[in-house]
């Protein structure tokens, strides 16, 4: 499955590949919210999670850039 066919799927089905097929790679907590990475075929799928309200909060896919940075323990240049 490519991102293109990821990304009109229905947010349900997006959840079901994200847990089921894809490889879980890290988490980062970011005061309440919580982002988890999963690596989907040659794409990546951010997870949103609000730890206080227990509830998913969205989900998107990329395939690089600053939202796969955050997952780095690379500290930025100042």
């Amino acid at each position: 499955m490519g991102i293109y066919d990821f990304n009109i799927l229905s947010d349900h089905y997006k959840y079901d590949i994200a847990f089921t097929k894809g490889k879980f790679v890290d988490t980062v907590t970011k005061g309440k919210i919580k982002y988890s990475l999963y690596a989907v075929s040659m794409f990546w799928v951010e997870v949103t999670y609000n730890a206080k309200d227990n509830k998913i909060k969205g989900i998107k896919s990329f395939v690089g850039g600053e939202t796969l940075d955050k997952y780095s323990n690379i500290p930025k240049e100042i």
